[in-house]
Order: structure tokens, then sequence, then C-alpha cells
């Protein structure tokens, strides 16, 4: 009987593979070789102290906090003496030199927003303060030669005068808006319209409004404004059918210059918008910024939007 079978090579390793496994046995112990003699180097001479490797929190992807939401804008209000309040409302939209609280003549229903019943709804305002249209005062009489003999011989003399033979000095009238305002204390302007009501009550209605660090310089820089733009308004005869509004853009910068002026919108004309654009820089340069202000602002100008009303 023919038995069948599968033939089988040697297994010994030929001349080639000796030598193939000679070569790799020398690499690998070379490998090791360098590897050992580079760690025990690198500890002789506190390579691997100065070599800091990156944490592996950094190769992770992560994501970037979200920045806050920007804070609204606010809007300025002429805070009258009658109105000022030792306490901040809370989320008020308007700021000024001095704090308000909404207030009505009688308590209604709380709706946040004070009942006002003016005529109009374009600015804030809690009061009809009026521009008074002062006629041209008539020159005084010039004094005559023994008057000035009599006060130049009385120079310098202090006496008890009897009241009988002394006239009061008549307080002159006010010849500009700059004198007016300085005599009113508030802004010109018409009440504002405004349904709603509060509990609290005033004897007039008024604003929450919370003072800031830029109210005083903003009340100031109004103020200046208004006062160059009634002067301007007062020297001409301007036409005053007109209604409207000019709406002003601006740099106002650190050290109270006025840059990169641009008209946003004017219903008026050209002529009534340019008086517009006096009125802010004529009075400039304004007074510098203060310190804190700066710092508060983080760059050397804020982008102002100032807008003129024609009733």
């Amino acid at each position: 009987m023919t038995g069948v079978g599968t033939q089988l090579d040697s297994l010994r390793f030929s001349r080639l593979e000796t030598r193939r496994l000679a070569w790799l046995f020398a690499l690998s112990l070379l490998a090791h070789l360098l590897a050992w003699g580079g760690y025990q180097a690198g500890k002789e001479f506190n390579l691997w102290q100065k070599l800091r490797l990156p944490p592996l929190m950094l190769l992770t992807k992560i994501k970037p906090a979200q920045p806050p939401p920007p804070s609204p804008a606010l809007q300025f209000v002429d805070v009258p003496p009658t109105q000022v309040a030792t306490e901040a409302p809370k989320n008020a939209k308007y700021y000024s030199n001095q704090n308000s609280r909404a207030a009505n003549p009688e308590a209604k229903p709380d709706t946040q927003v004070p009942e006002i019943k003016g005529t109009q709804t374009d600015m804030p305002k809690t009061e009809n303060v009026t521009h008074p249209d002062f006629s041209k005062l008539q020159p005084a009489m010039q004094p005559s030669t023994e008057q000035l003999a009599s006060r130049q011989q009385n120079a310098g003399d202090l006496t008890l005068g009897n009241p009988a033979d002394t006239q009061p000095a008549e307080q002159p009238r006010p010849r500009t808006l700059k004198q007016a305002l300085a005599q009113q204390k508030q802004l010109p302007g018409v009440k504002m319209k405004q349904e709603g009501g509060v509990r609290r009550e005033a004897l007039v209605p008024s604003l929450d409004v919370m003072a800031t660090p830029f109210g005083a310089y903003d009340a100031a820089f109004i103020q200046a404004v208004t006062q160059r733009w009634y002067d301007l308004l007062d020297s001409r005869e301007f036409a005053r059918d007109r209604s409207g509004k000019v709406v002003l853009r601006f740099h106002l910068n650190y050290d109270g210059r006025i840059s990169d002026m641009v008209v946003v919108q004017n219903t008026v004309g050209d002529l009534l918008g340019y008086v517009c654009q006096k009125a802010v820089m004529d009075p400039a340069p304004f007074a510098q910024w203060p310190s804190d202000m700066r710092a508060m602002v983080g760059q050397d100008y804020r982008d102002i939007t100032f807008t003129f009303y024609y009733y």
C-alpha cells in the first residue's frame, strides 16, 4: 500500500536568513543604547527639567467664552432741581448728572413709566421750559457832567446813605439765551406725551433717570450747544414756519475737539441744518475729559448722535 503524505522543508535557517537576523538584532541593540544614553545624558545635564511639554488640555479644542452683551444706549435727560433723587432707579433708560425717580401727581397702577400729559413724542421732557423772546433793550442814557464830577469826588468813600435818597438798581434783563438759561437752570423744551402711570407721587411728573460719570460732562456739553443754537437763531431772521429735525453724528474727542461730523438726517433744509452744525462746532474745543471718564471709555473719542428739533 502506498502511503500519501506532505514533504516538509528543513527547520534550519539558511545563511541569508541568519545574516538578516543578525542585522536586526544589532540595530535594535543600537536603538536601545542610543535611547538609554540620551536619557542618561539629559538627566546628567538637567535637560528634561528645562524642557516643558505642553499640557494635554491644550491639545483639545476649547470653545472661547462669549463676550457679554452690549449695554443698551442711554439717552440724556435734563433733570430739574425739584426732581433730584438720592437713590438711583433700576433699569433706567435715561441718564443725567442727577438721579431721578419716576413719579406722577396722582398714584396710578404701576406700568413702570409715568404718565406725562404733553404734546410731543420726540424727546423726553417732563416740563415746558420756553425760550423767552426778549425785545431789544434801549441804550442807557449817558450821565451828565455834574453827575460824573460828583461820582469822582465821592469815589472811595464809605457812607451810610438814606434809603429815601437812594434808588435801587434795576436788574438788567437777559439779552442772550445764555443769561436766560443761567436764571432758569433748565434747558428749553416742550413737555412730552406719554401714556402710563406709577404709584410714586410727586407734584410734577418725573422719569427714571440714572446719574452716570458722563452726566456732568454731557450736561455742560449740551448746555453749550443749546446756547449757541439759540444764539444763531436769534441773530438772524429765519423762517419759523418749518418743522422737522436735524440728526448729526460726530466724534467727541478726549481733548474736546469735534471731528468726523456727518448729517444723518435733515428735514428742515440746508440753511437750518448748517445752523445746527455751527451750534456744535462753534463752542469747540470743549473741556477735556476727566481722567476717570477717559479710562471708562477705553478710547480717545466717543461716537455722539445729536438731534435738533424744530417746532
